[in-house]
Formats: structure tokens, C-alpha cells, sequence
């Protein structure tokens, strides 16, 4: 399924039901039917995301140490930093403006 995050502050976003589910667990929410990122839970949210692509980066860096530029696989070049940005994007323009991010489930 789909998950669809809103805002006034930016445009909608639209991703696959588990990065969803992984990202908003990162923030320390659960992904329900509908829900949303208070404007006062804004801050935290986004130093939670950045904490966390902050640390998968590193450990990237740290995989990639003894491995040549044209051994790395399909798997290692879409890091967390790539997947989150989005949602990251849209916690910070959505603080600038103090207003929620929303999400909804779709249906097929």
C-alpha cells in the first residue's frame, strides 16, 4: 500500500507502505490508518531523522573503507540519507511555517 504525507507547507509525498513505517518508527511514531507530526513535535522529529541518517552514514563509510569505488552493489548506493530526504524536506519546511505534517493510508 501507499502512504501519502501532506502539508501546507510543502508538496505531498507519496512512498511504499514499509519505508513509511521505518521512517515515522525513526521519528518515534507508528504508522496507523492516519496520523500526524504536531508542529510542536516538529524539532524533534527532524534531529531524530538527521541523528539517524548522520549514523547510517557513518557506517557506510565505514563498509566502504576497504572496498574499491566499482565493488559497491546496488544495495549501498540508495542510503538512508537518499529515502529519508523527502520526509526530512517536509518536517522543515513545515516548522518554518508551524504547521503538521499528515499522513493517510491509501487503498487499492
Amino acid at each position: 500500500m501507499l502512504v501519502t504525507f501532506k502539508s501546507h507547507a510543502s508538496p505531498t509525498i507519496t512512498m511504499l507502505e514499509n519505508l513509511a513505517q521505518f521512517l515515522l518508527g525513526l521519528v518515534g511514531k507508528k504508522l496507523g490508518e492516519r496520523g500526524a507530526i504536531g508542529e510542536d513535535e516538529m524539532g524533534e522529529a527532524i534531529a531524530k531523522l538527521e541523528a539517524a541518517i548522520a549514523q547510517d552514514n557513518a557506517a557506510a563509510k565505514k563498509e566502504s573503507e576497504g572496498k574499491k569505488s566499482n565493488e559497491r552493489d546496488e544495495e549501498e548506493r540508495l542510503r538512508l540519507a537518499q529515502r529519508a530526504y523527502p520526509l526530512l524536506d517536509m518536517l522543515r519546511e513545515s516548522r518554518k511555517e508551524n504547521v503538521a505534517v499528515m499522513w493517510e493510508i491509501g487503498r487499492r
